[in-house]
């Protein structure tokens, strides 16, 4: 009898051992293969490295916590991080996680700091990064996104800081600071094309916009000319990701302050073409040069 009570307590306990311990291993992996997924795919879509510090995967709370985010930038320019990420968190449906496509509730960037660097008249380091980009020819058939696919009901990023580095000049100040207004986008990845790669390229593109739309008035003229034609030649991404509503938008630029009050005239417009959704923004492969 007393054997059978010791086995009726050391069994439960070493199946409760056995299974604590499994979830650990299979957090520590899956850990391992998101941190690898977004460097892989970061580093393949762009012309730069893309460095993720740590992925923490928490398996029973659905949220992955992603930690010291960097992309590089291109050879050649003073500063060494194109972007640079403290923080952001993910909550996505962990059982989604093992079919084809993972479904994630809601994705927040917060604090991200980024350097546009003037290298000489013509050139910066955002342009270099544009161009390099595969350009989506009006007619043609977008090829499949490679890897799982990612549908995200919502993407927030907020409290943007941007250091522009201008080509110094007698008696101005050759670095000039640009806070963004928050940039919200909704349902990206319902037409089955979005992947790691897809989503690292549409989060710098709606950046980059906004730093088109919110240095008019601060930044030289030319430079933000230079930027806004470099973005018409990549994806129109801003005009579709920043205005759900008038209202929103209105509330957006009066945050993001006096320099982007010219986004209002063009807020209508942007509001009809939300309804269309992000539909295949990058080719699957990069082209090459």
């Amino acid at each position: 009898m007393k054997i059978l009570r010791k086995l009726f307590i050391i069994v439960p306990l070493i199946i409760v051992i056995l299974l604590v311990g499994a979830v650990v291993l299979v957090g520590l992996f899956a850990d391992r293969a998101v941190k690898l997924e977004i460097e892989k795919s970061g580093s393949a879509a762009l012309p730069v490295a893309v460095k993720l510090g740590d992925a923490d995967l928490s398996i029973l709370g659905g949220r992955l916590a992603l930690r010291d985010l960097i992309i590089e930038n291109p050879q050649g320019y003073k500063y060494e991080n194109l972007l640079e990420l403290k923080s952001g968190s993910v909550e996505v449906n962990i059982r989604s996680l093992l079919s084809d496509t993972v479904k994630i509730n809601n994705i927040t960037l917060d604090g991200a700091v980024v350097v546009l660097e003037q290298k000489d008249l013509l050139r910066n380091n955002v342009k270099d990064i544009l161009k390099a980009l595969p350009k989506e020819e009006e007619g043609e058939a977008q090829p499949q996104a490679e890897g799982k696919k990612l549908h995200i009901d919502e993407l927030i990023i907020t409290n943007t800081t941007v250091k522009v580095k201008l080509l110094p000049l007698p008696g101005k100040a050759d670095t000039i600071p640009l806070k963004l207004g928050p940039i919200k986008m909704t349902d990206l990845g319902s037409d089955n094309k979005l992947n790691t790669a897809k989503l690292i390229a549409i989060v710098l593109s709606a950046i980059f916009h906004g730093i088109a739309e919110q240095g008019k008035g601060i930044l030289p003229d030319d430079l933000v000319d230079g930027l806004s034609g470099a973005l018409g030649k990549t994806f129109e991404v801003g005009r579709e990701i920043i205005i759900e509503s008038a209202d929103v938008g209105k509330k957006v630029l009066e945050d993001a302050g006096d320099a982007s009050k010219k986004l209002l005239e063009g807020a209508g417009d942007a509001g009809k073409k939300l309804g269309e959704g992000l539909k295949g923004l990058l080719p699957g492969k990069k082209k090459d040069e």
